[in-house]
């Protein structure tokens, strides 16, 4: 009878009745996994060794076989970063416990999958906050597709370069290492994804934010040619200023100072509590290293150097979220150009504050998205889209879409913290047609899911897919708006070719 009383709250609970166990065998040893009603679901498995020790700001090592079977029901830890002193989610989604040994993954299988799609999901959160384990594959799995979502080592754990570290990785590549582990997972992915009804031939790699700034780091990255097949982009930016290894040493050993920390060799460094580096505060990302990213996405674009394979890339009408609530620092309002009230004449009557967050938009993410595009067109096809939807549940309040606000409509799944009860079937109607879209991608390198159909995107026709209220094709989008913001930045990007 308990059992009976069990699976019916689970149920009333919107999961499953009962999870049965289902058995896979990868290189490194034997896993159980359970199945619910729309997957086959594998957790925590690593891909890498614990980056500790002496492993700790070195590329990742090879995981370590296990005998006997492991269990692979349970979540792992999230790699360490700043959470909440409460235990509420933080800016990345993640709470619970954080440990350095996090280089695993999750795994959402169809049931009865042979040589499906795949797709390697790689969260965002300013490369310092979240983690694979949050975001549920399952709808994925449901539709035909292989779903695996990753973690990789953030903050200073993850982009951060010393000379120290310099001397010690000898002709390694140092400082990217949350590039590398993305790395190291899709090898991961090529070798055992056909244990899980995979195809490795046919993969494709997205991410959202950090994940999408990731994702372009991957298509620029020589070393990850091959790995994957297809990409998707979501609010990835797309222009960043050219960097150095020196330049992320000074940036490191400066961050360190401004801390007290007074460790100098490399020895001294790895030895640190890693509450402490988990605290250091400077922004982090793939940067050029001349040795595994030779130079920025930007550059390898302009250049013709990028992987030229089927590419998804967009952005949110609200990306100025990142901004905060607002108001904005006068500094920040005293930087509006002048040009910039002639071009944006509705926003300059709403005032400098509506001005300065449009500007933001669309110089951090739809112009980059739509140059991204133009520049990926000549090859392999390229699809632009932008998203402007609001829950009904937030409106009037909401105005635009936030950025991460597209996440849920292209999982289909609304997270852990905002009950089914509170979505209406509007905002199931534009999660179907998204996350039909993302799916077809995956299968058949186009996003043929709906009308009118969504068309490869070529500069001269400047046609992009929208994601709102009253979805449809758009013709020459912002653009005079965002000509204007290309003009104005491709110069300071260090492009041969622009």
């Amino acid at each position: 009878m308990l059992r009976i009383i069990l699976a019916a709250a689970a149920l009333l609970a919107g999961g499953v009745a009962y999870a049965a166990p289902v058995r896979a065998r990868i290189d490194t040893g034997a896993l159980v996994g359970e199945a619910t009603d729309r997957a086959h679901v594998f957790r925590n498995i690593p891909f890498a060794a614990a980056p500790v020790g002496p492993l700790r700001w070195a590329p990742p090592r090879p995981a370590a076989a296990w005998t006997g079977e492991r269990d692979a029901t349970k979540a792992g830890p999230s790699c360490p970063q700043p959470m909440n002193a409460d235990g509420s989610p933080n800016s990345g989604g993640a709470n619970g416990p954080t440990s350095e040994d996090c280089l695993q993954l999750n795994v959402y299988a169809p049931q009865a999958a042979k040589k499906a799609p795949v797709m390697v999901w790689i969260h965002g959160g300013a490369h310092r906050t979240g983690a694979g384990w949050i975001y549920d594959g399952s709808n994925f799995a449901r539709d035909g597709v292989v779903l695996v979502a990753i973690n990789y080592r953030l903050g200073a754990l993850g982009y951060f370069a010393h000379p120290a570290l310099t001397r010690a990785a000898g002709a390694e590549p140092t400082g990217n290492f949350g590039l590398m582990d993305q790395i190291a997972a899709l090898q991961w992915v090529k070798r055992n994804i056909a244990a899980f009804g995979g195809d490795p031939e046919n993969v494709t790699v997205f991410g959202e934010s950090a994940g999408g700034m990731s994702t372009l780091a991957l298509l620029a990255t020589p070393k990850a040619r091959g790995l994957y097949h297809k990409a998707i982009v979501q609010s990835g930016l797309g222009w960043f200023e050219p960097a150095t290894l020196a330049d992320q040493e000074r940036k490191g050993e400066a961050v360190l100072q401004k801390a007290g920390v007074a460790a100098a060799t490399a020895e001294e460094l790895r030895a640190l509590p890693v509450a402490t580096i988990a605290a250091l505060d400077m922004s982090y990302a793939p940067f050029p290293d001349g040795r595994l990213l030779p130079e920025t996405a930007t550059q390898a674009l302009a250049a013709g150097r990028f992987a030229d394979v089927p590419l998804i890339v967009g952005s949110n009408s609200g990306e100025d979220s990142l901004m905060g609530p607002g108001p904005l620092p006068a500094s920040r309002l005293a930087q509006i150009p002048p040009i910039a009230r002639a071009l944006y004449k509705e926003e300059a009557a709403a005032g400098d504050e509506a001005l300065a967050r449009a500007l933001f938009t669309d110089r951090i993410f739809t112009a980059p998205a739509r140059w991204v595009a133009a520049k990926a067109a000549p090859g392999q096809p390229a699809f632009l889209y932008h998203f402007s939807y609001v829950a009904t549940r937030m409106r009037p309040a909401v105005t635009s879409a936030a950025h991460a606000a597209e996440i849920p409509y292209v999982f289909e799944y609304w997270g852990r913290r905002t009950p089914m009860s509170v979505v209406s079937d509007e905002d199931r109607r534009i999660a179907t047609l998204m996350h039909a879209c993302w799916v077809s991608f995956a299968k058949t390198s186009a996003p043929r899911c709906g009308e009118p159909a969504w068309p490869a995107y070529q500069p001269t026709a400047d046609q992009l897919m929208a994601f709102g209220t009253d979805s449809g094709v758009r013709t020459n989008f912002r653009k005079t708006r965002l000509d204007a913001q290309q003009a104005i930045a491709l110069p300071t990007l260090g492009l041969a070719d622009r």
